[in-house]
């Protein structure tokens, strides 16, 4: 059933995940072999996610929080540790440096590119590690942070991007996936972590799985959280990585149909040369962003906050004030985008957002 709006129109979504009848059928095999969790479809997408990613070990867990989480306390990080973390990100990047006991250290974020700024970094003698995030799927500038610190590459929405070539899940010791339903690959909820280094590959299973070791007879020397993911999550993911490239292309050829449209009206994203982006959201920049989010809501189009300034979160609000975050944070605004979207679609958005925007 189409949704419809008080007006009589018809809601156009913020966001709707492309699934059908494969990852049905696949759930429903999992679900006639009884095997539901800890089986081999854990394992197949395991191997799907480490080639897509150009990794030697990638390991799922319950979403890419836990993902994050485990990436921080596969480092050692704790208490009276610093962790380096944009000051505009979705909180979850900064809440598991926090959880581990360790302290995260915001940096401002470039308005442009609206990741971390590299000019702005500055490692203390407490700092453990950076977190770069690739927001929305475009690529961080990894290579112009200070090296000699570990790097964990936040590639929650950036599965399929490349950064000049290499791909984004690959550019940290350790990277951090997300399958909420608003990215690319989806399981529903579910996370994963890639990288080349086996003992923090063991890491990640040990204490995704209660501590317990992942080889050998049961014994937990260290203990751990049930952050598994189940046969039947992974049974959606598997099909729905194989359409990794076709599910990039269609988000592409959205992104730019929006991006003809709208070039001279707002600022639109884009990606460095050399780069491809991963295209996880579409987040134009524009005064008054909270006006036109409600402005386009009241005449049937969703649309949200790019993601959040931390620095106004009570949370962190004691780290100072960042320009950049603020700046972004007062003129993102993430508009309908998905598969489905049609021609028709995006002139309408398109449209009113240019009518709203020219008053």
């Amino acid at each position: 059933m189409v949704q419809r709006t008080d007006a009589g129109t018809d809601l156009v979504r913020l966001a709707r995940p492309d699934v059908g009848a494969a990852e049905a059928e696949a759930v429903a095999e999992v679900l006639e072999s009884g095997q539901l969790t800890m089986g081999p479809k854990v394992a197949e997408f395991e191997r799907g996610l480490a080639a897509a990613c150009g990794t030697k070990h990638a390991v799922v867990v319950s979403s890419g929080t836990a993902a994050l989480h485990l990436a921080v306390l596969a480092l050692g990080i704790g208490p009276g540790d610093e962790v380096l973390v944009p000051a505009y990100t979705f909180p979850a990047t900064a809440n598991v440096v926090a959880l581990a006991g360790a302290k995260p250290v915001l940096v401002d974020v470039d308005p442009e590119t609206m990741n971390l700024d590299p000019e702005r970094v500055a490692v203390g003698p407490k700092t453990r590690a950076i977190i770069a995030v690739d927001l929305f799927g475009r690529p961080a500038r990894i290579e112009r942070l200070p090296v000699g610190i570990p790097l964990l590459e936040d590639a929650a929405g950036a599965l399929g991007a490349k950064r000049q070539g290499r791909r984004c899940g690959s550019l940290g010791v350790l990277a951090c996936l997300s399958f909420h339903p608003r990215k690319i690959v989806t399981t529903g909820e579910g996370g994963a972590v890639t990288t080349d280094d086996p003992g923090l590959a063991d890491a990640i299973r040990r204490m995704r799985h209660h501590g317990i070791e992942p080889r050998g007879d049961f014994e937990i020397a260290q203990p751990g959280l049930n952050y598994r993911l189940s046969d039947i999550l992974c049974a959606v993911g598997i099909p729905q990585l194989a359409r990794l490239e076709q599910l990039l292309e269609e988000r592409t050829r959205i992104a730019a149909g929006y991006t003809e449209r709208l070039r001279g009206v707002v600022d639109v994203p884009s990606a460095d040369g050399g780069d491809v982006h991963g295209w996880q959201a579409y987040v134009i920049q524009v005064d008054g962003a909270a006006g036109l989010i409600a402005a386009l809501r009241e005449r049937g189009i969703e649309a949200q906050v790019g993601t959040y300034a931390l620095h106004r979160l009570a949370a962190y609000s004691d780290q100072g004030e960042f320009p950049g975050a603020s700046r972004v944070f007062d003129r993102a605004v993430a508009v309908p985008f998905h598969t489905r979207l049609t021609e028709p679609d995006l002139d309408r958005v398109a449209g009113t957002l240019t009518s709203i925007v020219s008053k």
